[in-house]
């Protein structure tokens, strides 16, 4: 937000112009409004510590991250030149396994991961060749401003709703804010991933498509977004128990009786959506939904076995990717990683974990990771030994000096680390949603911007360009 001589950034004046203008109890009063707000809404996750789950809402800090317009189409480009990569990866290790056949991805990285699901997957005709109908692709910020890409979240990517609570917040609480800015709205992205969804239909049934939203039930995590979303696009919220497969088609149960069902928006982990197939003691997923898959009577978004290609140790492999795929360098690159079950990589790590980010490479959420320069020493050596006995289930990262914003917490401002979240729809075209979830670490000093590890939200503004502003 502020330059080394502490000014405002050029995109950061006329809102730190408005700011001046509130006093401390002004300022208060709007922020324990906008917390209200997100209560009153029921716009809340779970997070589950020792199997028991407590409701929370997600904190909100009101000082935007303000993106300009140049940043931001660097940003675009770079993700949807990284998610098409990633689709014909999908595509590839499904199929031919090209990629496999040249070395450049080691085989065993596929082969061995647990989210590669060959069986199940090869063969099947994807509609569109589409593996990733939406991906949730988390980026940084050095302390230089180059972005770079932190994860890739390919399977069930979560925030969506977030986004627009937390526009829609600052509209209502802070709308002096908005005047004289031309930031980039919200209002028609919903339409882009609902036609996104139609755009999977089956083939013959393409003007008659009818989508749901698959959902584990109200004791998911992730249950506000789904409701959301599903409100939103006006499609049916279901769980496994209201759909049945007869003859390989999959039906809705409703007081009218079945209905068809073409395309299936679930947000169920692969090993609960079949019981035939998968975990046979799910009783999430709708059994023989797999076969009707497979028979092309009905799409399923994401793509199964999406999760091996958004693993923590495939990720660092996703440049050469992108070389491979698309004879292209990458426009936003990844962070340097440590591939710990390479015998020279893991003898440095071991030496330098008090400077490293180690992460599992299965988990997500801010489970399972050390932060070295914030670490105990006896949690340093718990991680120690985690990575001799299972070096191929962890990941290391140099602990990147992130750049900071400004968050309104207890009254005071304070410098915290923040990253972004951006959404890409894929369907017959391709959408960047302009802006994304920010995350902010509201724990001063913090590193990790997890909601389920004390973080919190902040609205992400994009200027539009002098041609953009023109049009409205």
């Amino acid at each position: 937000m502020f330059t080394p001589h502490g000014k405002p950034k050029s995109h950061y004046r006329k809102f730190f112009e408005v700011l001046q203008r509130f006093s401390k109890d002004e300022l208060r009063e709007k922020h324990e409004t906008a917390q209200l707000s997100f209560l009153r809404q029921g716009i809340t996750f779970t997070v589950y510590n020792n199997n028991v789950g407590t409701e929370r809402t997600m904190p909100f800090d009101f000082v935007p991250i303000i993106i300009p317009s140049e940043d931001w189409d660097i940003i675009e480009k770079g993700m949807i030149q990284r998610a098409e990569a990633l689709n014909q990866f999908l595509e590839d290790v499904y199929n031919e396994k090209r990629i496999l056949q040249d070395g450049i991805v080691p085989r065993r990285l596929v082969e061995e991961n647990p989210y590669y699901y060959d069986e199940q997957v090869k063969g099947i005709d994807i509609p569109l060749k589409n593996h990733i109908f939406l991906a949730g692709i988390d980026l940084i910020r050095d302390e230089e401003g180059k972005y770079h890409v932190l994860e890739d979240n390919l399977r069930n990517p979560s925030g969506l709703s977030y986004v627009y609570q937390n526009r829609y917040v600052m509209r209502q609480v802070y709308p002096e804010f908005f005047a004289s800015q031309s930031v980039h709205t919200l209002e028609h992205q919903l339409s882009h991933l609902h036609q996104a969804i139609l755009d999977h239909a089956p083939e013959s049934r393409k003007d008659k498509a009818f989508a749901v939203l698959l959902t584990p039930g109200m004791y998911n995590s992730a249950y506000y977004d789904h409701v959301f979303l599903a409100q939103q696009m006006g499609i049916d919220l279901v769980e496994g128990r209201d759909l049945i497969v007869k003859k390989n088609i999959v039906y809705m149960k409703s007081m009218r009786g079945l209905k068809r069902v073409d395309i299936i928006y679930r947000r169920i982990d692969d090993d609960y959506l079949d019981p035939e197939a998968f975990l046979a003691e799910s009783t999430l997923g709708v059994p023989g939904l797999l076969m009707a898959y497979r028979k092309g009577n009905v799409a399923i978004l994401n793509g199964i076995g999406n999760g091996v290609a958004d693993d923590k140790a495939i990720y660092a492999y996703v440049p050469d990717m992108i070389r491979y795929y698309l004879g292209e360098e990458p426009i936003i690159d990844n962070v340097k990683t440590y591939l710990l079950d390479n015998p020279e990589e893991r003898e440095w790590v071991l030496d330098h974990l008090n400077e490293l980010v180690v992460k599992n490479v299965g988990a997500s959420g801010g489970y399972d990771m050390l932060v070295g320069p914030h670490a105990s020493e006896e949690l340093i050596e718990i991680f120690r030994k985690k990575i001799i006995e299972t070096p191929h289930q962890y990941i290391a990262q140099p602990t990147i000096k992130l750049s900071r914003a400004p968050a309104y917490q207890g009254e005071e401002f304070y410098p915290c680390h923040v990253d972004l979240r951006v959404f890409v729809v894929r369907g017959e075209d391709t959408h960047v949603m302009p802006g994304g979830l920010s995350r902010v670490a509201l724990k001063e000093g913090s590193l990790v911007v997890n909601s389920s590890q004390g973080g919190g939200g902040k609205d992400t503004w994009v200027f539009k360009n002098k041609e953009e502003e023109g049009d409205t």
